[in-house]
């Protein structure tokens, strides 16, 4: 005679439980969504009792068969049965080995219709067709932001939370993505682990190579809509972009002065900080940029890159060049609004600037006295020495 209770018989309902993404799965947002898709199937609400169902008494939830009552319990208590020959790496389901095989095989049986590009999984070829149809299914409750991977939203959805789980474990600074800590890694290991096929340079992340390998393929795909003109990444064209609406949304915390670029920015604070972090190997002589210290650095070496067209005079940086172009073109494009006298030069024009506004920011440090020109200074100052 059976002790159980009897219940009410429901409709039968079939269940498929399998395990939450791993951490491996959130390295790769793509990788993430498209595990997603093929292992994670909504699961009915209500689950009830029938002939042929089985309770698992430590969630007291009803499953179809006892095929899905043995997968239930390798979830539950975190076995992985399934191991992979080549190098061990043990897997829940048949499926994850199946999908994590095809790295050591280079199988990728899932070909895109539109480009032709290739994946392993049927999940990751779902995620990239979105690229070429714009889909972005996945919505943010708070913004409406919409997003291609399940993934993106999680991570997108910590902007508004502040939660940033991952922590690294020697600066204890925190991400929102796995893979943003795993890249911040590589600067306290400084590995590298992405090479450049043309020139050998090494890279901590693989966006970073595939932005460095424009330079040898000329490729820049980010064209300005305003003046056309192109860049090799998106960031170059941001910035760009606020020449046109003259946004400058980075402001100094010591004078106030805004920035286009958060680098431009930091770059100037220096100034106040007096912090000189680029060093000379040669000389020793510390600048306050890496650009100022690579343009030094030609005056040991005597290279001088760019050569005019007209004269083939050369010079040690590109600034210099568009100055001297300039001698042949006569182009003056820095005009004075108080008397429309032209300046080939910048700092020619600011200098002359100084006339109209009286400003002298160059003081002797000796008697006081004021000048609008660092150079004008300088000779002023001989005159305490006995120069």
């Amino acid at each position: 005679m059976s002790s159980g209770i009897k219940k009410e018989p429901m409709p039968y309902v079939e269940e498929n439980l399998m395990e939450p993404l791993s951490v491996k799965q959130e390295e790769i947002m793509i990788k993430d969504e498209a595990l997603h898709y093929t292992e994670n199937p909504i699961e009915p609400e209500n689950p009830g009792p029938s002939s042929g169902t089985f309770l698992c008494p430590e969630i007291e939830k009803y499953l179809s068969t006892n095929a899905s009552l043995g997968k239930h319990k390798i979830v539950q208590v975190g076995e992985k049965p399934y191991a992979c020959s080549d190098c061990g790496k043990c897997f829940r389901t048949k499926g994850d080995l199946t999908a994590h095989v095809r790295i050591h095989t280079g199988e990728k049986p899932f070909a895109c219709s539109e480009c032709g590009k290739c994946f392993r999984t049927k999940g990751e070829l779902t995620v990239h067709v979105r690229f070429h149809t714009g889909e972005k299914p996945f919505s943010c409750s708070e913004c409406e932001k919409c997003f291609r991977t399940k993934g993106d939203l999680t991570a997108h959805v910590r902007n508004h939370t502040g939660e940033k789980p991952f922590a690294c474990s020697e600066c204890e600074k925190c991400f929102k993505r796995k893979s943003g800590l795993t890249e911040h890694e590589r600067i306290h290991t400084r590995e590298k682990p992405f090479a450049c096929s043309e020139c050998g340079k090494c890279f901590r992340t693989k966006g970073k190579l595939s932005v460095h390998v424009r330079i040898h393929t000329g490729e820049k795909p980010f064209a300005c809509s305003e003046c056309e003109k192109c860049f090799r990444t998106k960031g170059d064209l941001t910035a760009h972009v606020r020449i046109h609406t003259g946004e400058k949304l980075f402001a100094c915390s010591k004078c106030g002065k805004c920035f286009r670029t958060k680098s431009q920015c930091i770059q100037h604070a220096r100034k106040h900080t007096g912090e000189k972090p680029f060093a000379c190997s040669e000389c020793g002589k510390c600048f306050r940029t890496k650009n100022i210290l690579t343009v030094h650095e030609r005056l040991h070496t005597g290279a001088k890159l760019f050569a005019c067209s007209e004269c083939g005079k050369c010079f040690g940086t590109k600034s210099n060049l568009t100055v001297h172009e300039r001698s042949h073109t006569g182009e003056k494009p820095f005009a004075c609004s108080d008397c429309e006298k032209c300046f080939t030069q910048k700092g020619e024009f600011t200098e002359h600037e100084r006339i109209h506004t009286g400003e002298k920011p160059f003081a002797c440090s000796e008697c006081g006295k004021c000048f609008r020109k660092k150079y004008t200074l300088t000779v002023h100052e001989r005159t305490h020495r006995g120069v």
